[in-house]
């Protein structure tokens, strides 16, 4: 094998991308003033798939949804041109609302441990390719000056990303750790496991001061202090998963109970199910009022064992995650990623302790394994965009094609490949 890769210069994708994106300089990018008609698509909707209907689109939102036959007065003067919307013809594509990753390390080269708000962005692009048009970096327990830099770099981007080419958008940040179980580590660095002790243990980890900036973490609760650690958080608004853990059901039920209501990775990096120990899989498997996210790949999870889950918590409770980590969309190889090198073959990645190291999937590959999988047009949409839009709070906002949402929209033709991203309204995408 040669050598393995820094993950500072991908050139496999920017041979193929747009130059890099210099923050400081780029221009306003604003909405178009001129309203967008998609016809002819095939709209998923929370209520079903509407055949060869349309949707208006306003000021970045969704002002109208047009069923097929249905006659609608689509110019109401606001427009800036007289001769009325823009109009797309999207001639049977099928048109979901965007999808939204909450668990994602990067792509493209970038480790979102060491981006720049730029290699961030550049990042953002890649998933606009792939539908994505809401995403939470995602972080691995570290230092707290890594922390520092990293939650730094997605401040800057949030700030700046409606001034950039659009692309896909990041809403937040999601600790993976460092409140987690050293058994289940999985590719995670135990150097930097925490125990909580107090507010003052939560206190160090930086946070975003955006205004609406969603955080999640993932921790075990079976840690020192770690249904305290779970009462905290959940007091100061943030998204609490459990996950790398091997806790038992009373302390899954102290967790319950102080606010935990996700798991992450479900089945992957938490002790398995036995019918003596039914631990977090047996017992989340239970809990009506306890969502799961799964990484739909075919490597974490037979296809199986994701039915198993899909049978038991239904499309109502599941989220799909790429888990994606910064070798996605570079291939095969060796890479360097968190101080180790990581393998990629044929899809699969491994550390080198042999642990599978994430994904080099994107939710575009998940939501295919999970249309193979059984799920209707209907259930990709709610385990790809509006569970995870719930989970985070946003879903009157994004996760759904509705009257008064953003625009957040994908198209993907019967082959299942994107041919149009929509973010806010604005095309991030574009292969009509």
């Amino acid at each position: 094998m040669p050598a393995a890769r820094e993950l500072d210069a991908p050139q496999a994708y920017l041979s193929e991308a747009p130059n890099r994106v210099q923050i400081d300089a780029m221009p306003q990018n604003t909405d178009e003033s001129r309203p967008l008609l998609l016809r002819g698509a095939r709209v998923v909707t929370p209520a079903g798939a509407l055949e060869r209907a349309a949707v208006l689109v306003r000021a970045g939102r969704v002002a109208l949804i047009i069923r097929d036959g249905e006659s609608a007065d689509i110019d109401d003067g606001e427009s800036a041109d007289s001769s009325g919307p823009t109009a797309l013809d999207l001639d049977g594509l099928t048109l979901l609302p965007g999808f939204i990753d909450v668990h994602i390390h990067g792509s493209v080269g970038v480790d979102t441990m060491e981006a720049s708000p730029d290699d961030l962005h550049r990042v953002a692009l890649f998933l606009a390719e792939n539908g994505v048009t809401s995403w939470l970096p995602t972080l691995v327990p570290a230092p707290v000056e890594d922390y520092s830099r990293a939650v730094g770099s997605i401040g800057q981007l949030m700030r700046v990303q409606d001034a950039l080419p659009t692309a896909a958008r990041a809403v937040g940040l999601h600790y993976e750790g460092p409140f987690v179980n050293t058994q289940q580590c999985g590719a995670l660095r135990t150097a930097y496991f925490r125990t909580f002790k107090g507010a003052s243990d939560l206190d160090e980890l930086p946070v975003l001061e955006e205004e609406g900036a969603a955080h999640m973490i993932t921790l075990a609760p079976e840690v020192e202090g770690g249904i305290e650690l779970v009462r905290e958080l959940a007091a100061r608004g943030w998204v609490v998963s459990i996950g790398h853990t091997r806790a038992g059901v009373p302390a899954l039920e102290g967790a319950r109970r102080a606010g935990a209501r996700h798991m992450t990775h479900f089945l992957n990096a938490m002790s398995p199910l036995h019918h003596r120990a039914p631990g977090p899989v047996g017992w989340g498997l239970l809990q009506d009022d306890v969502t799961v996210d799964l990484i739909a790949d075919r490597i974490h999870s037979d296809p199986l064992a994701l039915r198993l889950v899909l049978r038991c918590k239904t499309a109502a409770r599941v989220s799909l995650i790429s888990d994606e980590v910064a070798p996605a969309g570079l291939g095969d190889g060796e890479y360097k990623v968190w101080g180790e090198t990581i393998r990629v073959s044929e899809g699969r990645t491994s550390n080198e302790r042999g642990s599978i190291a994430g994904s080099v999937i994107t939710m575009l590959d998940a939501v295919r394994t999970a249309a193979s999988l059984g799920l209707s047009e209907t259930d990709l949409a709610r385990v790809a965009s509006l569970n995870p839009a719930r989970l985070l709070g946003i879903d009157g906002d994004r996760g759904s094609i509705e009257t008064g949402k953003r625009a957040d929209l994908a198209a993907l033709d019967a082959g299942g490949r994107v041919r149009l991203t929509l973010v806010g309204g604005r095309v991030a995408f574009d292969k009509l």
